[in-house]
């Protein structure tokens, strides 16, 4: 699940609407190409528009912005660890946009205390997601930063506009994330919609409008 191809119909409408150029990152996704797959392909993707000297290679607009939703956030949010940690770039995006992601794969309370509810996610689902992704992980290890960026320590990030719904098992991710965002002092905007479920930006739901 997740192709990018599938986000084709709402980031046309970002770039009409906004003028905006957007990339979009087909990643490699589980459970045939567990992790580390898919944030490799996100780093080396953010590489490669960053380039050599870490302007983008496309496009004029500056500055850049990263963002994603659910596992998109958690990748996003890795990626710009990633590019802090490895390659020494901290400020070649300008915003995050991360919307209902999930950055604590250990599992937040929201996530623990959700059950058997099925409004898109669910407790199986969300087990049955992060094995494929992470099959030789237990708990403790799923709180690796490379993971679970909401473990991760958080200077040299860019502001962050932070979404998700009251409906959603990730809303602790978005909630704790914010918090520990903002205390490392970077400037945030949180939006929490009532009653939108997980993925409802995705959905045709006047509230994803």
């Amino acid at each position: 699940m997740g192709e990018n191809d599938l986000q084709n119909p709402r980031l046309d409408r970002l770039a009409l609407e906004t003028g905006l150029t957007v990339v979009s990152v087909g990643y490699r996704l589980a459970r045939e190409n567990p992790y580390p797959a898919a944030p490799e392909d996100c780093e080396t993707a953010a590489l490669w528009l960053l380039g050599k000297e870490g302007k983008a290679t496309i496009g004029r607009a500056s500055p850049l912005a990263i963002g994603g939703d659910s596992a998109g956030a958690q990748l996003a949010a890795v990626t710009l660890l990633r590019l802090r940690d490895r390659h020494g770039m901290t400020g070649a995006f300008g915003a995050a946009v991360l919307q209902y992601g999930s950055f604590d794969l250990s599992m937040t309370p929201s996530q623990r205390l959700w059950g058997e509810r099925n409004l898109v996610l669910s407790d199986p689902i969300m087990h049955w997601f992060a094995d494929q992704f992470l099959p030789m992980h237990d708990r403790e290890q799923r709180r690796d930063p490379d993971l679970s960026p909401l473990f991760a320590e958080l200077s040299g990030m860019p502001p962050a506009i932070f979404t998700v719904g009251t409906q959603d098992p990730l809303l602790d991710d978005t909630l704790f994330m914010e918090a520990r965002w903002r205390a490392a002092g970077h400037g945030t905007e949180l939006r929490i919609w009532p009653e939108a479920p997980h993925g409802f930006i995705s959905l045709p739901m006047t509230v994803a409008d």
